[in-house]
């Protein structure tokens, strides 16, 4: 467990050691380039999303009667 920590506070201070020593970048993002980031973001959340409900609807129907009909008993 000791272990652990350490490396996570390691991995943590060169990681902000890394982040402060970045040099600026001079670079020009024309407006079109926002709302194509955007448009990616947005995609992948609803790959993501349709990947989760598919996935769901399987899972369901492992567990769905196969005969429809009533239960034992009931």
């Amino acid at each position: 467990m000791m272990k652990s920590a350490r490396a996570g506070t390691v991995t943590t201070a060169m990681l902000i050691v890394l982040l402060s020593a970045a040099p600026a970048a001079h670079a020009y993002l024309d407006p079109s380039t926002g709302s194509m980031i955007l448009s990616a973001i947005i995609g992948i959340f609803a790959t993501v999303a349709l990947a989760l409900k598919t996935w769901w609807y399987k899972l369901k129907s492992l567990f769905r009667r196969r005969d429809g009909g009533e239960p034992p008993g009931g």
